[in-house]
């Protein structure tokens, strides 16, 4: 084990609230031990794939649409959870992060641990504002994708 830890924010600051997943790095430079591997992503599979190669912990953060909206509410989901959440739900990217984890499952490229910690959001539209309740939730998800860095940290440190 490689002890790597990796922290990516999937969006498009851009459009709207899909950049809550970048805004979170932002918000966790200097939070974090400075080993942790802070990366945004478009949320292309590719690119995903390669920003994780190698790692024993990721945390992904990001934007999540679902029907009925409910813009600022938080969820974190483990590998399995997210591979069944996102099913029924829809990414605000054109190749959903559970279709990226399939793909990964197959070629045998998940990371040893993987969470996910996602907020709903409300809109996607070109523009480079959050909604007022995403931002609202953005501190909240750094807590989140904070402890679970540092819970990272300490397993890979542990006596």
């Amino acid at each position: 084990m490689s002890g790597r830890v990796v922290v990516i924010g999937v969006g498009n600051p851009l459009r709207g609230d899909d950049g809550i997943g970048p805004a979170a790095v932002e918000a966790l430079r200097g939070r974090v031990p400075a080993d942790t591997v802070l990366a945004v992503s478009d949320g292309e599979p590719g690119r995903l794939l390669d920003l994780w190669r190698g790692a024993d912990t990721v945390v992904v953060v990001e934007a999540l649409r679902t029907r009925p909206a409910r813009p600022g509410a938080l969820h974190t989901l483990t590998l399995a959870e997210a591979v069944g959440h996102h099913r029924g739900t829809a990414s605000t990217h054109g190749f959903g992060l559970g279709d990226c984890l399939a793909l990964a499952e197959a070629l045998d490229l998940l990371p040893p641990r993987l969470v996910v910690h996602a907020v709903e959001v409300a809109d996607v539209e070109l523009g480079t504002r959050l909604s007022e309740a995403v931002r609202s939730a953005l501190p909240a998800l750094t807590d989140r994708a904070a402890a679970s860095v540092r819970r990272a940290h300490a397993r890979n440190h542990a006596p």
